[in-house]
């Protein structure tokens, strides 16, 4: 199947794929997507979600969810099950095509055996220091280690006490005999065992040595079919290993493996290390928090799995690596929620206005649509009484020529009602903040073609005092305060954004809004684009999070273009 049959944008991974379909290299494409349970996902990991499954997709054939399980002192079941989730959550589905690497131990110790008994990998003694010592540096060489020419007999005996647990941790390891001169750091006999007396969330007790990354990956790649390992650019200089593996080893396959740029987004940290210490030093509640780039977090946020996938479709598939910033990933969410939020009406400072000339004990409804746009999603009735509440923002008592909302003696029309006029300001004696406005509407104002033909330039959002529902609000912003934190040489900490929360208590919202289901989304009319919190949000005492504003404020601050 080609690129354009897939109809899909063409990328340099498309176009190798192309052409390994074309030269009958392949005659079908298995990816795989690898992750190590020991973290959330973020949405770097979205990236590779995307590029995975969707060119198994396009070129019909599949993409496996593969937990790389190699390190049990990180990993859990917590972790390896949100993974699963989380991979549902953007859209995609693997299938019967579920694997772990610790399902692969006994087959990857005996491939360590082989390589064993040809000569290829040796136990050695030396500690981590004298490792490092031995290694060499970028510009000299490295030295053989003294258990370099032990005889395979010697080594497969070793090997095996290794498994069988005669050693203690780390007194003895496991490695690849390749060139301890090569200029590639990794070829330079890489470890491939080591002795590691931890509990593995899925195999127990089993097993006291674990096989490294780089040399389970390969072969996990081989043994399940995969026609082409799609990594990040830092394992650019891991591939000559990956291939050296595949070519001494009796694999039932040949993987290629394909590097490319990962994503650097800005305003935030994409590394596990980094996001798992600003959860455990306090400067975020979790793993989910709303700040955070975790995929949990976007999406207890409210960020939407079509906006996420189209973010990773536009940014594209590059062999450089490149700062993205965060305005590209919210403008892709505000245009799904521009097409899929419903309406409703908020107001977050609350300023109490009565309308003098409207009958005690007296309400309507007004008949709203749901979205402008979108007949199809229905419409709801939104009550109007004598007393309502509008944005604090939306009056000022001596405005400047453009200000187009309330002030004394201006009208406005309120949105999908009448017009008012402000009549009065009351203000609190002593500090002299204004507590109330009295105002006085217009009867034959209602709808678009008020009768008298009147207009005004000002539209405001309100809701009924006396049936509206309190609720919180919580605005985030970016959770750094610089797109590129901890550059030059500083502790990325230092950057983080004092006002990335605000709480925001005693807003008021439209009464049906008490009733929402947990992570349903809207847009509150004027204000942005907002989400029921899936944890805090309750029937009766809605918590909302903003998810996106309605523009980037940051562009206009010239800090986010």
């Amino acid at each position: 199947m080609s690129n354009s049959e897939a109809k899909a944008p063409t990328n340099f991974i498309r176009n190798i794929i192309d052409e390994d379909l074309a030269s009958g290299r392949h005659d079908k494409v298995i990816t795989r997507f690898p992750p190590e349970p020991n973290g959330y996902l973020h949405i770097g990991h979205a990236k590779s979600i995307c590029l995975n499954f969707g060119l198994a997709r396009d070129f019909k054939g599949r993409c496996h969810l593969r937990m790389d399980d190699t390190n049990p002192e990180k990993e859990s079941v917590e972790y390896a099950e949100a993974i699963k989730d989380l991979v549902h959550w953007l859209g995609y589905d693997w299938g019967e095509h579920l694997y772990y690497a610790s399902d692969y131990y006994e087959r990857l110790f005996r491939w360590a055996e082989e390589l064993v008994e040809k000569g290829l990998a040796y136990v050695d003694d030396l500690t981590p220091e004298q490792m490092r010592e031995f290694r060499g540096t970028l510009t000299e060489a490295g030295r053989p280690s003294p258990c370099r020419e032990r005889s395979a007999a010697e080594n497969l005996d070793l090997l095996r006490r290794m498994r069988a647990g005669d050693f203690p941790d780390g007194a003895r390891t496991l490695r690849a005999k390749i060139d301890m001169a090569s200029p590639n750091m990794n070829l330079r006999d890489p470890v491939i065992y080591r002795i590691q007396r931890h509990h593995h969330y899925r195999t127990g007790d089993a097993w006291c040595i674990y096989p490294m990354y780089d040399f389970a990956h390969p072969l996990s790649d081989a043994l399940e079919g995969i026609t082409h390992s799609l990594c990040t650019l830092e394992f650019e200089d891991h591939r000559p290993l990956y291939d050296w593996f595949i070519d001494n080893i009796s694999v039932p396959g040949r993987p290629r493996q394909i590097e490319f740029a990962r994503l650097s987004l800005g305003f935030t940290v994409m590394s596990k290390r980094k996001l798992l210490e600003l959860v455990r030093e306090g400067h975020v509640s979790g793993w989910d928090d709303p700040r955070m780039p975790t995929l949990v977090g976007l999406r207890r946020r409210g960020f939407t799995p079509a906006a996420i996938r189209t973010f990773c479709e536009r940014i594209g598939v590059g062999k450089s690596d490149a700062w993205i910033d965060m305005s590209v990933l919210e403008d892709c969410l505000r245009e799904d929620l521009n097409e899929s939020a419903p309406r409703a009406m908020g107001v977050l400072s609350p300023l109490r206005v009565v309308i003098t000339n409207f009958p005690e004990g007296q309400s309507e409804e007004f008949e709203a649509a749901n979205h402008p746009q979108k007949p199809e999603m229905g419409s709801r009735r939104i009550p109007f009484s004598r007393e309502i509440y509008v944005e604090r923002d939306d009056f000022m008592e001596d405005p400047p020529k453009k200000f187009f909302r309330l002030a004394p003696g201006r009208e406005v029309r309120l949105r999908y009602g009448y017009i008012i006029r402000c009549d009065e300001v009351v203000k609190d004696p002593e500090s002299g903040e204004v507590t109330e406005l009295r105002c006085s509407y217009d009867p034959d104002t209602l709808g678009a073609n008020p009768k008298d033909g009147r207009k005004v330039k000002g539209t405001i959002h309100w809701v009924c005092a006396a049936r509206s529902l309190a609720c919180e609000v919580r605005q985030y912003d970016r959770l750094f305060s610089v797109p590129n934190p901890g550059t030059g040489g500083a502790d990325y900490r230092a950057h983080l954004n004092p006002d990335s929360l605000s709480i925001l208590t005693g807003c008021r919202v439209e009464p049906a809004l008490g009733e929402v289901a947990p992570g349903s989304r809207f847009q509150f009319e004027r204000l942005g684009y907002f989400c029921a919190d899936s944890k805090d949000s309750a029937a009766g005492r809605p918590v909302f999070n903003r998810t996106v504003t309605l523009r980037d404020s940051w562009a206009k601050l010239g800090q986010g273009r």
